[in-house]
């Protein structure tokens, strides 16, 4: 994609309600064939006892976008990054299915290491199979998600938090609403298939703990 977003630090409400609506209801499967997404409740409650340090995180790095981003925990090493904006309707655009392998960066908010949440989504799986994000449920509290940027820097994010919500409550607010230090979510779809999509969307909240230069 070519689209170059202009910077957005200010979102007003009504644009955050209309692009977070079911951010990943594109994700489809064919069959049962892929096991669902799913964060275990272990997995969730170990949020509340796992906060990242205020004196982990670094300073918020200049405007660049992303160009790959890894997750080991997950076996995801994505590379290059799409540009997703809006469609026509207000939600949030998502890779196609001939893209099920690679990661968008949505281009309306801060590029990964900005002040701000820099919000990346993937598929878990399509009408094809597995996708990018297959083994998200892999995840855990403490996992580093490292993205490398067009100015040679790397930014590092430490997981803070796993969440699986159903797409009728996603918590717009929570993801895509501004904050006060470099943090990273990671969206997905979750859940057991029901009328071949998946019901549910699985966020990973992540904040910046180091930037390595070029």
């Amino acid at each position: 994609m070519s689209r170059r977003p202009a910077r957005t630090r200010t979102r007003t409400a009504s644009v955050l309600l209309v692009a977070a609506l079911a951010a990943l209801t594109g994700c489809a499967a064919g069959g049962d064939a892929t096991p669902p997404a799913r964060i275990s409740q272990a997995t969730a409650t170990a949020t509340a006892t796992a906060p990242t340090p205020a004196s982990e995180t670094v300073a918020p790095l200049a405007r660049s976008l992303p160009v790959r981003v890894r997750l080991p925990a997950a076996g995801v090493d994505a590379r290059p990054i799409l540009d997703l904006g809006l469609n026509a309707d207000g939600t949030v655009e998502v890779p196609s299915v001939a893209q099920a392998d690679r990661i968008g960066w949505y281009d309306k908010g801060v590029t990964p290491g900005e002040t701000g949440p820099a919000v990346l989504i993937g598929h878990f799986d399509t009408v094809r199979g597995p996708a990018v994000l297959k083994n998200v449920s892999k995840v855990r509290i403490g996992d580093e998600i490292t993205v490398t940027r067009a100015d040679g820097t790397t930014a590092v994010f430490r997981v803070r938090e796993l969440e699986q919500v159903d797409k009728d409550a996603f918590p717009t607010a929570k993801v895509y609403g501004n904050t006060t230090r470099p943090e990273l979510r990671l969206v997905t779809c979750g859940g057991e298939l029901v009328d071949g999509h998946r019901p549910d969307n699985i966020i990973v909240y992540a904040d910046l703990v180091a930037a390595q230069a070029a």
